[in-house]
């Protein structure tokens, strides 16, 4: 668990899960003893080289060159896997670079079963791209413990499920569906971008791999663009490892670096976002002009006890329908003023978007109306804002839709 105890946090926590006790520490320290550089720095250096000097042909003293490894990236990957509490972690150029090196494990033929709510630019990935790969790729309601099985063949090789989804935020049972992916020895992939390791650990729920974009939450600044998967098992980390080096979707070493910096203030952080969203989610549920709000703490969401059972909390993310259409939502969000109108989440600032015809367009039209992506669901990635002035901004938005 390397030095993260996550059974013995904080003792009252709204009810869900305790938090990460030692997540602060770690995220601080793992990986960054000053000892391991000569000029004993605090901050880790960034290493830029491409290659590195070797002793004799063959015999790096580390490292040999700077896809196959570099001291910035292992930095990092070291202090991810110490928050997550697993042994291993890799980092990749995007989380979409993450997930399409996770197409190198399977061959022309292979199966897997994918939530149906999903990013849309992953939802696209494995639709599009896996097809002329020979994969077969079935979308399934992962809340339905039933259908999931159901659509399991003989030759399925993974599960992959977010949760909270994206955009409708549904509630997945990780242990569950383990359960199942154990009982046929096929892998689970789980996609915890929205709730991180100090809200969520997939793997300690039986996941096999924990898969991020780090350019979300984890990063938390809005200015890198990078993905990570986080693994327990040694041989699934070599194979991806290996597959890291091969395909040579990699970071750059400043990138890492900033991620490294980012994730000193991720308790912070989230404890934040958390305490923003709730505030904010209370509020719209009760506004004339919002029909539906989707937010896991709050006893109206259909999942809110396994919410409250599998996690310690909840992000920013909020997703709400408002009374009206395309036109609506339009007004609403050209009217914001704190909240930034733009795609992406889980920076310090508050954005909004219209996921039908923005994150979500590439989603075929027919799949998003039986998801309830409509064109009146705005989703919001509550910042660390001042509540007051985000609380006000959507209210004066929503007036102009009356």
């Amino acid at each position: 668990m390397n030095g993260i105890n996550s059974v013995n946090g904080n003792a009252d926590n709204d009810g869900y899960l305790p938090l990460p006790q030692g997540f602060a520490t770690a995220a601080i320290h793992a990986a960054h003893e000053p000892e391991k550089w000569e000029h004993m720095s605090v901050v880790p250096p960034i290493v830029m080289s491409t290659t590195f000097k070797q002793h004799s042909p063959a015999v790096p003293k580390i490292y040999e060159y700077g896809r196959s490894g570099n001291p910035s990236r292992n930095t990092l990957e070291e202090c991810l896997a110490a928050v997550e509490g697993a042994k291993y972690a890799m980092c990749f150029a995007s989380g979409l670079g993450a997930t399409s090196t996770l197409f190198g494990l399977f061959n022309s033929g292979d199966h897997i079963i994918c939530g149906d709510d999903l990013y849309g630019g992953i939802s696209r990935l494995f639709r599009i791209v896996g097809k002329p790969l020979g994969l077969e790729i079935t979308f399934v309601n992962a809340t339905n413990l039933e259908e999931v099985e159901k659509d399991v063949k003989p030759n399925t090789k993974m599960i992959w499920i977010e949760t909270p989804t994206n955009p409708t935020l549904k509630v997945i049972d990780i242990a569950a569906v383990s359960k199942i992916a154990k009982k046929h020895k096929i892998l689970l992939a789980v996609d915890n971008t929205f709730l991180t390791p100090y809200f969520q650990r997939p793997l300690e729920l039986g996941a096999d791999l924990s898969v991020y974009s780090l350019t979300k939450y984890m990063n938390g600044h809005s200015d890198i663009v990078m993905g990570a998967i986080v693994v327990n098992d040694e041989a699934l980390h070599n194979k991806i490892r290996f597959l890291q080096n091969a395909m040579g979707i990699i970071p750059s070493p400043f990138d890492c670096a900033q991620v490294n910096r980012s994730l000193k203030t991720l308790a912070l952080r989230m404890q934040q976002h958390s305490k923003n969203a709730i505030a904010v989610a209370k509020f719209l549920e009760g506004h004339p002009n919002v029909i539906k709000v989707l937010h896991p703490g709050l006893p109206s969401h259909p999942q809110h006890k396994l919410a409250k059972k599998q996690t310690a909390g909840h992000s920013g993310m909020i997703s709400i329908y408002i009374k009206g259409g395309l036109e609506e939502s339009r007004k609403f969000l050209s009217s914001l003023q704190v909240f930034t109108l733009a795609e992406s989440l889980g920076g310090y600032e508050s954005l909004a978007e219209l996921p039908s015809i923005m994150t979500h367009a590439s989603v075929p039209e027919e799949q998003r109306n039986e998801l309830g992506i409509s064109d009146n669901l705005i989703r919001l990635s509550v910042g660390i804002e001042d509540v007051e002035d985000l609380i006000q901004d959507l209210k004066q938005a929503l007036e102009t839709i009356k």
